[in-house]
């Protein structure tokens, strides 16, 4: 497996006695002050034990929603601050990141500022280290730096989907908006033997193969690049056929009436295209249990409302029952093979969406770029 060139925990040793600023993504579900999920603090666990265990004292500093640079109460890191004393005794916790306007634009001074007192820098935060923000990329600059566990562990999986997966390589995106994934798409079909394509992205496609949508979610601008995908003989599987929601229907609301109808790719007027069809979910089930290796990210269609959770359901089922290995690249399906109880059968879960998606595109991140400049200026 790659590193992609990040140095190690052990590249910081000897740790007795020094104090070591650990960026962690603690940004958890709070519900009436009471974290509902500690998934992303307990997956700072490995990191945060083993500097101990090497003498480190330890201090933690996350992200906790979107404050907009001013201090927010709704965004305190009181609650995360309790729990983290109760699975981690010894590390200290700063204050909100983003309660600061020089986190999100990597103001020097605020970097001077957070690194103060510290001897060492270990980035734990996979999920924002897409972003050059002050705390992903300032404090290597100044400080001997490495990856946590975590963070190399997300490197390690996705950079070798890129570098060497095993094949068959079969690729399952979904997701809302086509132009959010285009580019992934695209660089995914230069390693990936198949991309299969579900979701509210797949109505774009069916328009530049020249299929009416009804009311479904696309997007003009991107039909060209789609079509273009298509002529040129991508290695792309779209729906055979959808669900879809008859006029008068809401989503998320059964009770409000609406017919929902299987049929194929075109779509009558009124009607919207909320979930793959059973016959894609059998044709998508059979290429990932075909495969060696699966990549997932986004759902087949609106799983939250019982009537469209039919295709993202099959389909994460086959993920945790392939023998393949298996990678769910984060953010809503993440959320969907939890919300399903099949999150244990998963072979790696990663922790960052759109970094996860970014990884994969670029081959890079900023945080990654910034810990080997790091590693450069101290060895």
């Amino acid at each position: 497996m790659t590193n992609l060139g990040v140095p190690s925990l052990e590249d910081l040793l000897p740790l007795e006695g020094r104090r070591v600023l650990l960026r962690a993504d603690f940004n958890v579900p709070v519900q009436d002050g009471r974290i509902t999920d500690d998934l992303r603090i307990r997956a700072a666990l490995p990191t945060m034990r083993w500097l101990q265990d090497h003498g480190a004292s330890v201090v933690a500093c996350t992200h906790f929603g979107r404050p907009q640079g001013v201090p927010d109460p709704r965004y305190d890191v009181a609650p995360i601050r309790a729990r983290l004393a109760e699975l981690a005794p010894g590390v200290a916790l700063l204050e909100n990141l983003r309660f600061s306007p020089g986190e999100t634009t990597n103001d020097p001074a605020f970097v001077a500022e957070l690194i103060g007192g510290f001897d060492a820098y270990v980035n734990d935060a996979f999920g924002a280290s897409h972003r050059s923000h002050a705390s992903i990329v300032g404090p290597p600059q100044r400080l001997p730096s490495a990856a946590g566990r975590l963070l190399e562990r997300e490197v390690a999986v996705l950079g070798g989907l890129r570098e060497h997966p095993n094949r068959s390589f079969v690729a399952v995106l979904g997701g809302s908006k086509v132009s959010d994934k285009l580019t992934v798409i695209e660089s995914l079909l230069e390693v990936a033997d198949e991309v299969l394509i579900g979701g509210a992205m797949c109505f774009t496609f069916f328009k530049a193969m020249g299929h009416e949508v009804g009311a479904s979610l696309w997007e003009d601008d991107m039909v060209e690049r789609c079509r273009g995908l298509l002529d040129g003989g991508a290695a792309i599987r779209l729906p055979s056929d959808v669900t879809a929601l008859g006029p008068g229907g809401k989503i998320g609301h059964p009770d409000a009436g609406g017919v929902v109808r299987h049929m194929g790719r075109s779509i009558p007027e009124g009607w919207m295209g909320l979930d793959i069809g059973p016959g894609t979910s059998a044709e998508f089930c059979d290429a990932v249990q075909d495969a060696r290796t699966v990549f997932w990210n986004g759902p087949m269609g609106v799983f939250e409302d019982p009537r469209f959770e039919a295709g993202t359901r099959t389909l994460a089922e086959a993920v945790a029952e392939s023998s393949a290995f298996t990678v769910v690249g984060g953010g809503d399906s993440a959320a969907a093979v939890a919300h399903f109880g099949l999150a244990d059968r998963i072979d790696h879960i990663s922790t960052g969406g759109g970094a996860s998606l970014e990884l994969l595109e670029q081959g890079d991140l900023p945080g990654l770029r910034a810990l080997r400049q790091s590693r450069k200026e101290t060895a």
